[in-house]
């Protein structure tokens, strides 16, 4: 999954980079799978603004993917590989022996014609998807569960990978890709391997245009505002904030804590801010 870079026609095209797609086997999605997907533009369910710069960006179809993986038991063979405008990894369609068809998160190494199986039978072989328990340590893995039969909520992005460290009772330790350490129940599914599309962070997007094809508005920096709209904002001409830096409504923008969440935070072993 190399990276292609353009001759520099345009100021655009100079640093421009990306995918070849050359492991994508077909533009057509499989349409039984298909959703449509309403555009939120950065609004919640009130309709009121709660992430600023979001909005326009290409139409989409959603994809159903298969993140339990709970067909126990059931071979299936790797029929397409596709590109998924909703996500950075590739997917692939599965067609599973019993005749059902899904997507799956398509892992590193994977292509057509591949068989992957999920169960706590399965063998620990990229692709297959088996309870952490049965998992041997030192495995790399993704689109891991947090709670049994829930489906795979953590590493699922392009390249991610995580490590399963230790198990102990009913309890497993996994190191995540940002470093941290999580306990994980033993009884969650996990996915074997590495996401694929790993150089998916290399890409350089080289003009505004192109952010604004993926929904990305253009943001403002606070200096250049006027002080009722931004505290760094005011000043003659070009001056600095005066202050350590601050978000649109005042809180401390730079290494202040704002996770509160006492369910999953007594899980974490070590902390990804840790050093």
């Amino acid at each position: 999954m190399p990276l292609r870079s353009y001759k520099a026609t345009s100021p655009g095209r100079r640093f421009m980079t990306r995918s070849t797609f050359e492991e994508i086997t077909t533009k057509e999605p499989y349409k039984p799978l298909l959703e449509p997907m309403k555009r939120g533009s950065g609004r919640n369910d009130q309709g009121h603004l709660t992430v600023r710069h979001r909005g326009g960006g290409e139409k989409r179809h959603y994809r159903r993917i298969d993140f339990r993986r709970d067909k126990i038991g059931v071979p299936a063979r790797i029929a397409t590989v596709e590109y998924d405008p909703n996500r950075s990894a590739r997917i692939g369609l599965l067609f599973y022996r019993d005749g059902e068809k899904r997507y799956m998160l398509l892992p590193h190494g994977l292509k057509v014609g591949d068989v992957v199986i999920a169960g706590p039978d399965a063998e620990a072989r990229v692709g297959n998807a088996l309870p952490i328990a049965n998992i041997p340590l030192g495995t790399t893995v993704h689109n891991i569960e947090l709670v049994p039969g829930k489906g795979g909520q953590i590493v699922r992005s392009a390249g991610a990978a995580a490590q399963l460290l230790a198990k102990e009772g009913d309890w497993a330790q996994i190191r995540l890709p940002s470093g941290e350490v999580r306990r994980v129940p033993t009884r969650c599914m996990a996915t074997v391997g590495q996401v694929s599309n790993i150089d998916h962070e290399n890409q350089s997007i080289g003009k505004a245009g192109r952010a604004r094809h993926m929904g990305q508005r253009p943001e403002v920096r606070g200096v250049v505002m006027n002080p009722r709209d931004h505290p760094h904002g005011g000043g003659e001409g070009k001056s600095p904030t005066g202050m350590p830096p601050k978000t649109p409504w005042g809180k401390p923008a730079m290494g202040y804590r704002t996770r509160r969440n006492k369910l999953s935070g007594r899980l974490i072993v070590r902390s990804r801010h840790r050093k």
